[in-house]
């Protein structure tokens, strides 16, 4: 019986481990080795971490959850029942005092042919995350979410060249506006592919004609690995230390909060972490 089971070995998952192992709790790590941010060839905004990829991150995680005595498992949780009892891909049974849900999420991007290819290199989505390795270059913004206009703003504070390909988005005239007043040109028509040259993004191809950009950000849909969850009677909520609805039941990082950046979701599974070795001594489960 282990004290607390984590379904997923990302950012999230592996500090989580690392603090309730440092607590003498028996821990295990359930991972899938396919994190959302598997593309990026570095990671920013990591304080003590920026520039360094994601692959080395979950390398040095791994290796300190390890030292404390916790157990990595690779593979899938297939079901999850009350109690816990997790089923892995293997038909091995997990038994649980409590779960820790890191599980992530993943990135449908639209249907525009070329986009995922260069997913996480030049066609990218975070303006927090890449816009100043791209900065002072010209940066194209993909028309989509609830205000199309937003992120070809927020890019300006890193070149004075921003584009935003409206594709089927509909702009009102405020909007146009805006962007106008910041220096934002708007390309009209049906977007239809990106160009590459020699293995770099060199434009976008908009109704029949290339407009040149270097780098295209495009907001994803970005829609959570929660099947565990679902399947445990989550009614969809958390609170701040991802405590969920089902009692034993904790979530982190982006399968909870989409907008959760590595050093974020690295800090909800450190609180989730705290919450969960505090209930297990309010329910009397001495490490």
């Amino acid at each position: 019986m282990y004290d607390t089971v984590i379904i997923g070995g990302g950012a999230a998952g592996l500090s989580a481990a690392l603090v309730l192992s440092r607590a003498r709790r028996r821990v295990a790590v359930v991972d899938g080795g396919k994190p959302r941010n598997a593309p990026a060839a570095h990671m920013q905004g990591f304080l003590s971490r920026d520039g360094e990829s994601p692959a080395e991150l979950l390398r040095i995680g791994r290796r300190e959850v390890l030292g404390y005595g916790a157990e990595i498992i690779d593979g899938h949780v297939t079901a999850a029942e009350p109690g816990f009892a997790l089923v892995l891909g293997d038909a091995r049974v997990l038994r649980a005092r409590s779960v820790l849900v890191a599980t992530g999420a993943k990135d449908e991007l639209p249907d525009v042919p070329g986009l995922r290819e260069r997913w996480g290199t030049d066609v990218l989505h975070c303006p927090y995350c890449h816009g100043y390795e791209v900065r002072d270059r010209p940066i194209g913004v993909l028309a989509g979410g609830a205000d199309p206009a937003h992120q070809a703003l927020l890019l300006t504070q890193w070149s004075s060249d921003v584009m935003l390909f409206a594709g089927d988005a509909e702009l009102p005239g405020e909007a146009r506006a805006r962007l106008a007043g910041r220096g934002v040109t708007v390309v009209d028509g049906p977007v239809d592919g990106v160009v590459v040259e020699d293995g770099t993004l060199t434009g976008v191809g908009v109704a029949g004609r290339v407009v040149p950009r270097a780098a295209l950000f495009v907001p994803p849909r970005v829609v959570p690995r929660d099947e565990v969850l679902v399947a445990l009677g989550w009614d969809g909520t958390a609170d701040a230390a991802g405590r969920t609805s089902v009692p034993g039941v904790w979530a982190a990082g982006n399968v909870i909060d989409p907008r959760a950046q590595v050093i974020t979701a690295a800090g909800q599974g450190s609180a989730a972490a705290i919450a969960i070795n505090t209930w297990l001594l309010d329910a009397g489960q001495r490490a």
